[in-house]
């Protein structure tokens, strides 16, 4: 599992924002399209993707999109 390629994965659950925004230290929850919605495809991409499922306190209690990846490889 690679941080690179699971920031572009999480990129990719967002429509109208840029991919050039998300970096490993991107803060998601302060993005504007960040919306509940978003947080359920987030959960679905790594249920797929990573065969981990998260729960709503896991994204809760990440602040970065590289906390969040350490949360799913200590999950894994």
């Amino acid at each position: 599992m690679e941080l690179n390629q699971f920031v572009e994965n999480f990129a990719a659950q967002f429509d109208d924002t840029d991919a050039s925004v998300f970096t490993p230290e991107t803060k998601f929850r302060e993005l504007d399209e960040w919306s509940s919605l978003i947080a359920l495809s987030i959960i679905a991409m790594v249920d797929e993707e990573y065969d981990v499922v998260l729960k709503g306190d896991d994204i809760r209690s990440a602040v970065t999109i590289q906390e969040l990846f350490e949360r799913v490889v200590a999950l894994k």
